[in-house]
């Protein structure tokens, strides 16, 4: 079902983390040729706005919804029909990403550089922002809860939410069900239990052309984020500039680092979960345990048969799945953090000794009960990541994302005279004299 590698024995001190990642299987999504792809439907919806975000949406999505704005009734409609069991499970999300989200908040901060002058530090929210929530295989009201509340917690003002319309979700005989053209409704109720009134059925590179040059229904905004196809990262690569965006998101993945202490069917339990969100998802278990590598692809064997995405997980595991050998815990460090997942799982003896260690993952989850799906859905932790690697630089999506940094500088007249000799001379040094004069000036 997935192919082993034999770490052992090898010196991976003496290897580059690009070294030790090019041995160790993860999706290829081309973005660059992608791009070629959604160029001109970008440049489309810039020229004819909402007929073009129609038009590629009935040629894509099969569906041609009246407007891209979904009308007001269908969310009070979609939270009025939310089951009971989802609404408590989305309330409890809420609750506890915001106070997550909410530590992350900043406060100003001023320091005085010499007598006289001081820096202030503010940090200023983004005015208006678009979030992307997709819905291609199955919906997900989880990343509306993981893109509105950073966004709303930072003080943005003014948000849209983006997400493909859906066909054939009910009606009997293949008849139009009363959701179709708009997106899944547990997506819509979310929206409402969010207090997010502005949502459009759009998805794909139309809907993020559509946040970032504006239309006659949906104004643009300062920034992009959230997940979705090769498509849609390639249109947030297009359109960077237009707009801010948070990452360019790939296929999802996990590495779980586990020792002969972890149990089998956990870790079995744990990658299976992670292959059913995409074929193209990537799953490494990494170990010093010969043994623990048997019995967990004995359990694999007892549980991708029934699972209910049994055909997406297989490609999954047998694709992008694979188990590396090392020679114990360290030399396993030293493996996940060249390889940087997007989520990270420790189970190991002092498994919080070992993540502490840890310098490259999106998300570290710690021990045999903190699974990737907590963090998917209620740890208050944000599941937007960074994916193929990119956790090497780059972040998840918080509260940073939807703010600015800004410095304000404050000075009297004595401080700036007795900056000015230093200000001559670098400004001398760059030849650039009127930086100069505008120092002296104020002291003659």
């Amino acid at each position: 079902m997935w192919r082993r590698l034999d770490l052992r024995g090898e010196a991976l001190t003496t290897l580059s983390s690009a070294e030790i990642r090019r041995r160790l299987p993860r999706a290829a999504t081309d973005v660059d040729v992608a791009l070629e792809t959604v160029r001109p439907i970008c440049d489309d919806v810039r020229d004819r706005g909402d007929a073009a975000v129609l038009d590629a949406t009935e040629r894509f999505d099969g569906v041609r919804p009246a407007s891209p704005r979904v009308p007001a009734d269908a969310l009070a409609r979609a939270a009025d029909e939310l089951d009971p069991a989802v609404r408590a499970a989305l309330i409890e999300a809420i609750r506890r990403t915001r106070l997550v989200h909410r530590a992350q908040l900043r406060e100003p901060v001023t320091i005085e550089v010499a007598p006289g002058t001081t820096v202030t530090e503010r940090w200023v929210p983004v005015d208006r922002v678009g979030l992307y929530v997709p819905g291609g295989r199955v919906a997900y009201p989880s990343s509306v809860v993981m893109n509105v509340v950073p966004a709303q917690e930072a003080g943005v003002g003014s948000l849209a939410v983006v997400s493909p319309p859906q066909r054939d979700l009910s009606g009997p005989g293949g008849t139009p069900g009363p959701w179709d053209g708009l997106p899944h409704p547990v997506v819509l109720a979310a929206c409402q239990l969010l207090g997010i009134d502005e949502v459009y059925a759009a998805g794909g590179a139309q809907a993020v052309a559509m946040l970032a040059h504006g239309t006659e229904s949906c104004p643009a905004v300062d920034v992009v984020t959230g997940p979705g196809n090769v498509y849609v990262a390639a249109a947030k690569r297009l359109l960077r500039g237009v707009v801010g965006i948070d990452a360019e998101a790939g296929p999802t993945e996990i590495a779980v680092l586990a020792d002969h202490t972890a149990d089998p069917a956990f870790v079995a339990a744990d990658l299976i979960a992670q292959a059913e969100h995409d074929p193209m998802a990537a799953c490494l278990l990494v170990t010093p345990s010969a043994d623990l590598a048997d019995a967990v692809e004995i359990e694999l064997g007892k549980r991708v048969p029934v699972t209910r995405h049994r055909e997406r997980v297989e490609e999954s595991l047998s694709g992008q799945g694979a188990v590396a050998l090392v020679d114990d815990v360290d030399a396993g460090l030293r493996v996940v953090d060249a390889w940087a997942a997007e989520h990270l799982q420790i189970q190991t003896a002092g498994a919080d000794a070992v993540a502490a260690r840890v310098r490259h993952a999106g998300a570290v989850f710690v021990g045999p009960y903190a699974p990737v799906p907590l963090g998917d859905y209620l740890a208050g932790s944000n599941h937007v990541l960074p994916t193929g690697g990119t956790a090497r630089h780059s972040s998840g999506l918080s509260v940073a994302a939807f703010q600015r940094q800004v410095h304000v500088v404050a000075c009297t007249r004595e401080a700036l005279a007795d900056a000015a000799p230093h200000i001559a001379a670098l400004g001398a040094a760059e030849d650039l004299l009127a930086h100069v004069d505008a120092v002296e000036v104020r002291s003659r």
